[in-house]
């Protein structure tokens, strides 16, 4: 028989966040949400975690990037970006080269195979951000583009931001 549990009490000494209430606990769940079921797809199709589907779009849009550019552009963990970016190359989706100017600095790109993928992946991901939209009237997706935006620059001026 399953244990129904109450919410903790709050005392002086525990005050514990409400998290259905957290901004960042019900954004990243949305995020997480919207995320998995795209990743669903492709994880079962192409062997493609969420975390290298995501270092491809960047390299998609952003040609010739460090893992450390990588890293920053997508506020993930530089050594999840590692490891994702090990599997890509080891994939033949993503090319690593040497930086002319900087031979410490290796440069990374889409391969055609990384191509071929990313231009079947994309619209998968564009329609279901769309069907998330499409709740939304023409009205309050502006303004979520606006709010979005503007959290996002506040953010930005402080560094990669906190994760919660």
């Amino acid at each position: 028989m399953p244990v129904t549990r109450k919410p903790a009490p709050s005392t002086a000494e525990h005050a514990p966040l409400q998290l259905e209430h957290f901004l960042p606990y019900r954004l990243s769940i949305l995020s997480n949400t919207i995320s998995q079921t795209i990743a669903d797809d492709y994880q079962r199709r192409f062997d493609l975690s969420v975390m290298e589907w995501r270092v491809m779009a960047v390299l998609a849009r952003f040609d010739g990037l460090s893992a450390r550019e990588v890293a920053q552009r997508t506020a993930m963990d530089k050594v999840a970006v590692s490891r994702a970016l090990a599997r890509l190359v080891e994939a033949g989706r993503v090319n690593r080269s040497i930086h002319d100017g900087d031979k410490r600095r290796s440069v990374l790109s889409l391969t055609e195979a990384g191509w071929a993928l990313h231009d079947e992946i994309a619209p998968m991901a564009r329609a279901r951000e769309r069907e998330v939209l499409a709740r939304l009237d023409a009205e309050e997706q502006e303004w979520l583009t606006r709010i979005l935006d503007k959290l996002l620059a506040e953010d930005g001026k402080r560094g990669t931001g906190n994760k919660s």
